[in-house]
């Protein structure tokens, strides 16, 4: 098993199928950008996949901005291959994102899950994240 940053250079059309793949584990009917727009030069994500072998088991992304109350970052889809839960995968992919915040200097790293996604609740909690008393609200175009 080994995690490793993404980058647009190392993009093959096999690794972007298998993230494709993946992604409908975790939502079947969105539309999926392209790899090769997220992570563009001037798109501050960071997306991270563990492999197996050549095959990529899990992902997770981090967006990092900056606003007037510090540098941040937000995990968004975070997701392991149904057939590979359960190795500390989805832990090693948290992990790395952290390092790269540290690295960055990020005052805040937030994520969002699901209330019945007991299992990665558990993983982010054992990590550190504390559930912020918040409203969320989007609008959907």
């Amino acid at each position: 098993m080994r995690i490793e940053v993404l980058k647009k250079s190392s993009l093959t059309a096999n690794v972007q199928n298998q993230v494709y793949e993946l992604f409908k584990q975790l939502s079947p009917n969105k539309k999926q950008l392209k790899l090769d727009e997220i992570l563009m030069e001037d798109n501050p994500v960071t997306l991270v996949g563990c492999f197996i072998g050549d095959r990529i088991v899990g992902i997770a992304s981090m967006a990092i901005y900056k606003v007037i109350s510090g540098n941040k970052g937000w995990i968004e889809d975070v997701i392991v291959d149904e057939n590979y839960r359960g190795m500390g995968i989805g832990l090693k992919l948290i992990e790395k994102l952290l390092s790269i915040s540290s690295e960055k200097q990020l005052s805040e790293v937030l994520l969002f899950t699901e209330e019945h996604r007991t299992a990665a609740i558990s993983l982010y909690e054992k990590l550190g994240f504390s559930k912020k008393e918040s409203n969320i609200y989007r609008l959907s175009k």
